[in-house]
């Protein structure tokens, strides 16, 4: 089961697909609480669909470069990175690398020269939107576009609220993690009031599941309740394979395959997929 599983997720004759969307997806993944899987969700979801046909770019916008580690992409200082691309304009294609084994998957990466963007953006001329211009004037086109956030609710999350046309919340299983929530939430209220009316919440997707525990059952209910439909039918478990990965330079769909933590990323992005297949947003690519 487990071999079968490996072939799946890893697609090695390309035959298997994942449906295409229409225009470019700009999908932001934010939680202003640390430690909930941001990172772990947007390198993982991305493999998946680049694996199955997808054309993919990661945005790394956390200063610490967690999501540039996990792809394996050169993110020390003196690299051209995304910080390059805010203060300076310089533009997205130069600053992008391709993924090395997986093909379709490209990364804008952070170095620790970002932790002085926040304060530099103060005083740039239309700070919020700087990101957003930099992906519209992308020449290549892509089917998502993934926008790894910092834990904070700072300039750089701004700029990429600004930037996307959808939100993916990573929710903990845990009681802390519904804390925070409402703050985000008015935070992107505020962003689509007066930055970007197109912004929504899109997915919901609940991490670090651990099904021997009645506080992450319970969780699961009170997310499933007040979001709807828009909390995934997957759920990521705790998984040793998920966090072993990233030490490695690797996702865990490349990692372990057949482990359950690939499967469940496979599952949430197959997801992803299907639904903005079926339910196509106003997107400009």
């Amino acid at each position: 089961m487990e071999a079968m599983r490996a072939v799946q997720i890893l697609n090695p004759s390309g035959e298997v697909t994942m449906p295409r969307p229409e225009r470019t997806r700009v999908m932001c993944v934010a939680n202003q609480k640390g430690g909930v899987g941001k990172t772990t969700t947007t390198v993982n979801l991305a493999v998946a669909l680049a694996l199955h046909g997808n054309r993919v770019l990661v945005v790394d916008l956390d200063p610490q470069g967690n999501a540039s580690t996990g792809l394996n992409v050169p993110h020390h200082t003196g690299v051209p990175d995304v910080y390059d691309c805010l203060i300076d304009s310089v533009p997205l294609e130069e600053v992008a690398q391709a993924v090395e084994g997986i093909p379709n998957l490209w990364c804008v990466p952070a170095t620790i020269d970002l932790a002085g963007a926040e304060i530099e953006l103060v005083s740039v001329v239309a700070r919020e939107s700087r990101l957003a211009r930099a992906i519209a004037a992308y020449p290549g086109h892509f089917d998502y576009v993934f926008i790894d956030c910092p834990p904070s609710l700072g300039l750089l999350t701004v700029n990429a609220l600004v930037a996307a046309q959808e939100v993916l919340i990573p929710i903990q299983c845990e009681y802390y993690a519904l804390e925070g929530l409402n703050q985000l939430i008015q935070n992107i209220n505020l962003v689509r009031q007066h930055l970007n009316p197109k912004l929504e919440v899109s997915t919901i997707l609940l991490t670090m599941y651990d099904r021997r525990t009645r506080l992450a059952d319970a969780v699961e209910q009170d997310v499933r309740n007040h979001f709807g439909d828009k909390v995934l039918e997957a759920v990521i478990p705790r998984n040793v394979r998920v966090s072993e990965a990233p030490s490695y330079g690797q996702s865990v769909m490349t990692y372990d395959p057949g482990s359950r933590g690939a499967t469940s990323y496979f599952e949430a992005a197959q997801e992803i997929a299907e639904r903005g297949v079926k339910e196509p947003v106003s997107r400009n690519a």
